[in-house]
This record gives C-alpha cells, structure tokens and sequence, in this order.
C-alpha cells in the first residue's frame, strides 16, 4: 500500500490561497480499474482509493504514515510568486499619472 503526501494547489475558480495550507495523504490505486459490461462504468475494488487525509503540517503526515507503516512519497510544492502591483487598484485613480486614463 502507498500513499503520497502532498499540497493541494488551487483550483481554477480560487484567486486566494484559501484550503491550500494544509498537507493530504492520498493513496495510490491497488489495481486497475474495470469496466462494467452492461453499463460501462468503472469501478474498483479497491477502497483505499476513497480515503484522503489531511493534516496540518507535513511532518504530521510523515508522522502518520510512518506510525501505520504505509510506503509513502513526499512531493513538496512549487511555490507560486505572489503578483502584487505597487499601487495596486488605487493606482487607477491617482492624480499624478502620465497618461489619460479611460475605459
């Protein structure tokens, strides 16, 4: 059984960093998937696949997996660089500025 452990990024509809701070274990898949003839849904039958964990810190996780004795993969996350203007919307009103400023 193994697991990794990782940070969620955000989704698409998310600006903030909201629900992005905490660490989850995930576990890997078993076996593969199988199709249904009748209907062609996939289905497993493999639960593990359904539970996902999350923790505060990833030596929390570490921690957890480590305890329970799962193999488990760490994958650190890729920082993103905050895009913060100077200024920022207030400067679309400032009085000192160089150009016209129209819709």
């Amino acid at each position: 059984m193994r697991a990794r452990i990782y940070q969620p990024a955000r989704n698409a509809m998310q600006s903030g960093q909201a629900k992005t701070k905490n660490w989850v274990l995930d576990y890997a898949p078993s076996a593969a998937r199988d199709i249904d003839p009748l209907m062609g849904w996939t289905s497993t039958t493999d639960t593990q696949t359904q539970v996902r964990l999350k923790f505060d810190s990833k030596e929390a996780a570490i921690e957890y997996a480590e305890e329970k004795g799962i193999d488990y993969i760490v994958q650190e996350p890729k920082k993103r660089a905050h895009n913060l203007r100077p200024g920022g919307y207030g400067d679309n009103f400032a009085t000192n500025r160089r150009t016209v400023w129209t819709h």
